[in-house]
């Protein structure tokens, strides 16, 4: 039994078993990994998973069920399970198997030059990285992170609604890969140790440069090393585009409907409203080209769209999927994700970011003048409430003196306000970024933030 006849045949069994609203949701992936440690691999992982889950409307309750086997079994497994879930769910919210849009945005961001490579290649890039960074400098010591990871996989949706005598159906997919390097580089002068990494997402794998990775680490690892704490105070500040989007990651969750609704976000209620400067704009964009996010259907097959979600700090939309649109009266932003194939349907951005501005990175230092620098922020889980916005970071930067790239600073604590600090934007920089994963932002500068160091 191939793919598609199981599929068939599921739908099959499920719409004999009283199920008119079904939906399969298929993911499979191909990832390879691996490290380089003192010019030897290691942590080589190749890994080849595929799984499939059912999603059923079964006397108005919509139960779920997932399976990674591929046969005659696991058919009535399915059904039995989506009927057996739907019976115990306690969601009184009314949800639904979705019919389809008319038409549905074209996405290119698979590229088959990048499953192509050689494996071999692969780990050459990794230890030709390591033998730059060691001659370098004389005091890069080691490389404590050198990663080399490339994955590629396609997500299906396909459902089938009969209703009113008629039935109708979807069946979506598109591909996607992407190959990851990361590198970090460790410096030791005296007693005196620090680190600095250097990041690569690409979709073509020639855009390696291994001298240039090894570079970004080193120079920052370098520059650190005469880092020291700054006084506790109040700072003119800059968020720096490879740190904000830690910032906006970990708030993204205020930005969701369902948490609006169950009361988790102090911004229910709110649409239309002034939440943020007029120099804010936050746009949801799977259709941007090679965002690691793109995709041209949501996990419920409802087709995406790009949106702003703030508008010149007004607030034009939460993200929805089906469920919480219902709710409220609007149309689904197509935001509906899974974590996995076989999680609930929750809501995710997709590509998530503040809009770049005009001033390039020293504009910004040079209207700062005198303060500093937020280049890396740490215990985010433990130190941000996501429904609060409150928040108070370990970080790291620099400080900034007549304009300029002064002192390298660390050891201090930065503590404020996620949604003050939208209000508070005095500029958005030029230098748009996304360090490795979907959520970017460029350089910020955020007016006045409070320090405590030494």
């Amino acid at each position: 039994m191939n793919l598609d006849q199981f599929i068939q045949a599921v739908l099959d069994e499920a719409q004999k078993e009283g199920i008119l609203a079904a939906e399969i949701y298929v993911s499979s992936r191909d990832s390879f990994r691996a490290m380089c440690v003192q010019g030897q691999i290691a942590n080589y992982t190749v890994n080849d998973t595929r799984g499939l889950s059912l999603r059923g409307l079964y006397q108005g309750k919509i139960g779920y069920a997932a399976t990674e086997a591929i046969d005659e079994e696991a058919v009535g497994q399915l059904v039995r399970a989506v009927k057996e879930s739907a019976a115990l769910t306690e969601d009184d919210d009314v949800q639904e198997i979705y019919r389809g849009d008319e038409a549905y945005p074209e996405i290119d961001n698979y590229q088959p030059a990048l499953d192509q490579v050689e494996e071999k290649k692969k780990l050459l890039l990794i230890q030709e990285i390591e033998k730059n960074a060691l001659a370098m400098d004389e005091r890069i010591t080691a490389l404590n992170y050198n990663m080399i990871s490339t994955s590629s996989g396609e997500t299906r949706l396909v459902n089938r609604v009969v209703a009113d005598g008629k039935t109708s159906g979807l069946d979506l997919r598109f591909q996607d890969n992407m190959a990851i390097c990361v590198v970090g580089a460790t410096a030791k002068d005296g007693d005196k140790v620090s680190t600095g990494y250097g990041l690569k997402v690409t979709r073509d794998f020639e855009e390696f440069d291994a001298e240039a990775i090894a570079k970004d680490a080193v120079e920052e690892a370098l520059f650190m090393l005469r880092a020291a704490p700054v006084p506790s105070g109040t700072y003119r500040a800059i968020i720096d585009a490879k740190c904000m989007p830690d910032l906006l990651g970990v708030f993204a969750d205020v930005f969701s409907a369902e948490n609006a609704q169950k009361g988790m976000s102090l911004l229910a209620g709110k649409e239309g409203q002034v939440i943020a400067s007029d120099v804010v704009t936050l746009m949801d964009d799977p259709l941007l080209p090679g965002g690691l996010a793109s995709r041209p259907f949501d996990d419920e097959g409802v087709a995406t769209r790009t949106k702003a979600v703030i508008e010149k700090g007004k607030l034009t939309t939460l993200l929805h999927n089906l469920k919480t649109a219902r709710k409220a009266g609007v149309k689904s932003t197509g935001n509906a994700a899974k974590p996995g194939y076989a999680g609930a349907v929750d809501i995710s951005p997709s590509n998530f970011y503040l809009a770049p501005g005009e001033k390039n990175q020293a504009e910004l230092l040079s209207d700062l003048g005198d303060g500093i620098v937020i280049t890396e922020v740490s215990g985010l889980h433990a130190g941000a409430n996501a429904i609060s916005g409150d928040f108070s970071l370990i970080a790291q930067g620099y400080t900034v003196k007549n304009g300029k790239k002064d002192q390298p600073v660390e050891q201090i604590t930065v503590a404020g306000n996620f949604y003050q600090l939208l209000k508070n934007i005095r500029a958005v920089g030029s230098d748009l970024c996304f360090p490795g994963s979907s959520v970017g932002s460029p350089s910020v500068d955020v007016g006045e933030i409070s320090v405590a160091g030494k």
